[in-house]
């Protein structure tokens, strides 16, 4: 990679730091493969899961950071680990299967084998076969071993990392961020269920719309038509000190406060505040306050690809896969907590379609990124405007603004010096 077109955005990105974003940043293959190399390989803290997926010494699950394949395992010390998912003689897939368990972990194309640390501990034929053959004396299995991750967790969350640098997790997310995470992972987590969504956009198009709280209540007519969520009800924005994460929430209006807000959104005559559809059966709307604080929704991003959500009783981890410049895959797993009752998981499960490919709220986040990606032909230099809430990058009681976009820009840049 000769780094010519990355030079080239580099010096066209506008001096007004991050409210002017070129667009050339979602179809350029080079800007693409310097993601892999500084973000996806650097000193990020990529989310891999949930502990509770592998509970048992040799459970290992397959997941990816940024687009490489990786394995978490549960060591048989108990131990959390994790290596690449690629096998060190021929590069084949070394796990093919989401979920499994293994003694050791064999490549189905030449039976080199790893321990739990990806360590290689068996080469078929290595000596040959009477005396014929075989790998040469100097060979050494020490030498060949899986590349391996840095594993830390929180709150039964785990988080992987190529580079062992990375500062310690506590730190890269800051004590806002580690508290709103324990929030909503305060008991053992139960896994509900899994879907996996493909969008035909570039990965950041997403990762910006999860950080971008004026979109939520005009693009989504269910949000508003129902109150789930207005930006003229009681909430804010929590910005980590450098920008990287976010928390966006909201909480119902009090019933003294029906009608709240209601003028401002007639006078902008939206399409996501017309009266003209209902709900047959209200149960989806129903909810306890199983936190004690008043707080309906959540939406808490990880930089670079984790998104973490709460929207009523609907408790789901997201996770963003880069798939290509114009591809992107979103893994949904929701979850409840092992003491919910029988009550609280059906109503979690009901509450799944807010959410997901065809979610009454987020079916419009899947096409609305592709109508980005299909408009980039032809802008040439051109950039977004990010500047609703000015140019600041902070924490905000105001959720008209685009401040953790901007957030995400500046850590954007910083790792990807452009």
């Amino acid at each position: 990679m000769n780094g010519t077109r990355i030079h080239k955005t580099s010096e066209h990105w506008p001096n007004e730091g991050v409210t002017q974003v070129p667009y050339g940043l979602y179809d350029n293959s080079e800007i693409y493969a310097r993601e892999r190399e500084r973000l996806f390989l650097g000193p990020t803290w990529n989310v891999l899961g949930f502990a509770c997926e592998v509970p048992n010494p040799g459970d290992y699950k397959t997941t990816t950071i940024g687009d490489i394949p990786v394995v978490l395992v549960r060591g048989k010390d108990g131990s959390l680990k994790g290596f690449e998912n690629r096998c060190s003689h021929r590069g084949s897939l070394l796990c093919l299967e989401r979920f499994g368990n293994a003694k050791a972990f064999t490549c189905v194309y030449h039976a080199w084998s790893y321990d739990e640390d990806g360590n290689l501990v068996g080469v078929a034929f290595q000596n040959g076969v009477g005396g014929e053959g075989g790998m040469p004396d100097d060979f050494r299995r020490e030498e060949h071993g899986l590349r391996r991750l840095k594993i830390a967790s929180l709150s039964g969350l785990v988080f992987g990392s190529f580079d062992f640098g990375v500062p310690d997790l506590d730190d890269y997310l800051g004590p806002d961020i580690v508290a709103r995470i324990r929030r909503v992972l305060p008991r053992p987590v139960k896994i509900l269920g899994y879907y996996t969504q493909t969008l035909r956009n570039n990965w950041k198009l997403y990762a910006e719309n999860v950080k971008d709280p004026y979109h939520a209540s005009i693009l989504h007519s269910f949000f508003t038509t129902f109150r789930v969520n207005r930006l003229s009800q009681q909430g804010g924005i929590i910005i980590d000190g450098d920008g990287a994460h976010h928390v966006s929430y909201s909480k119902l209006d009090r019933p003294n406060d029906s009608g709240h807000g209601d003028q401002e959104y007639e006078a902008e005559n939206l399409r996501a505040d017309k009266d003209d559809f209902g709900l047959k059966d209200p149960t989806i709307l129903g909810g306890q306050d199983e936190f004690d604080d008043g707080i309906t929704l959540q939406i808490l991003t990880v930089f670079p690809g984790l998104v973490l959500q709460q929207v009523r009783n609907s408790l789901v981890l997201r996770q963003i896969m880069p798939r290509g410049v114009d591809r992107t895959d979103l893994i949904w797993t929701n979850y409840g907590f092992e003491d919910d009752d029988p009550e609280l998981t059906d109503l979690r499960l009901l509450q799944a379609n807010f959410i997901g490919p065809a979610g009454f709220i987020s079916m419009e986040d899947g096409a609305v990124g592709e109508f980005v990606q299909r408009a980039l032909p032809g802008t040439n230099g051109e950039t977004s405007v990010v500047k609703m809430g000015g140019d600041a990058v902070a924490s905000s009681a105001s959720r008209v603004t685009e401040a953790s976009i901007r957030g995400f820009w500046k850590t954007y840049r910083g790792i990807m010096d452009i």
